[in-house]
């Protein structure tokens, strides 16, 4: 009976060290799934820019006196401004545009390198930040003070949580389950900190750039739902068809009034 359970012990343990090679929590080992590759180099493309017409509402001063340690680090990199509405040269920033469907039953590996959401200069940075599902997603504190992240989510599987991160403060994991868009973070200790986390069902995503740029590679041809979202101005789907070694330019335009 003892070496029955000496040889227990031991088959437990070589199961997590192979959950930790593999980058799996313990107790999720299973059959090998396959997973869909990705033709860096002959895959189609999806690029453009998402433009907005009209008059955007102008950003707004923030006001961080409130905390000394954010008031310094304000006036040191220039004048704080809210993020809703980011616009150079008429194209938008902070659009999340992801494949919403046309893959199939494909599956893709989850990244392993992880969504890092940083708390610096009394802000969240990025403004607008996407992780597949299953991906690691990394909350940290660069700053001198205490911050709060305070998720929201609703979808099953998405837990919400609401912790404290003391300044400097070693980061904080969550993996989400669960597809759902535009999920709003923000600290309670400081309210002007309101960013947005999307969980992507698969690998084809992005957010554009400062002047509404963006780019998606790794397509296979297929037929597929291109969707983009902006957190005031909800979302648009256009249908692309993708060619392999083609890249497929496609705008969004949205509308300020």
């Amino acid at each position: 009976m003892k070496g029955n359970g000496q040889r227990g012990v031991a088959a437990c343990l070589f199961a997590l060290w192979l959950a930790s090679l593999a980058g799996c929590k313990p107790g999720s080992l299973g059959p090998s799934k396959q997973f869909a590759q990705i033709d860096a180099v002959h895959a189609g493309r999806v690029a453009g820019v998402v433009h907005l017409g009209g008059t955007a509402p102008k950003p707004i001063e923030i006001d961080m006196a409130s905390d000394p340690v954010c008031a310094v680090s304000s006036e040191t990199s220039g004048t704080s401004m809210t993020s809703d509405y980011v616009v150079n040269n008429g194209g938008l920033a902070n659009v999340l545009i992801y494949v919403q469907s046309g893959l199939g039953d494909k599956s893709y590996a989850i990244p392993r390198d992880p969504v890092v959401i940083d708390q610096r200069g009394c802000r969240f940075e990025p403004h607008v930040a996407a992780a597949m599902v299953g991906q690691a997603v990394h909350f940290t504190n660069s700053d001198s003070t205490m911050h709060n992240v305070h998720l929201s989510p609703t979808a099953e599987g998405n837990d919400a949580f609401d912790i404290s991160q003391s300044a400097h403060a070693d980061p904080v994991t969550r993996y989400f389950e669960s597809p759902e868009m535009m999920i709003p973070l923000r600290c309670n200790v400081h309210p002007w900190m309101q960013s947005y986390l999307s969980i992507v069902p698969n690998p084809f995503f992005t957010v554009t750039s400062l002047d509404g740029h963006y780019t998606i590679s790794g397509l296979p041809p297929g037929t597929y739902t291109l969707t983009a979202v902006h957190e005031k101005l909800g979302s648009k789907s256009v249908t692309i068809h993708v060619a392999a070694d083609q890249t497929v330019q496609q705008p969004f335009f949205y509308s300020a009034q």
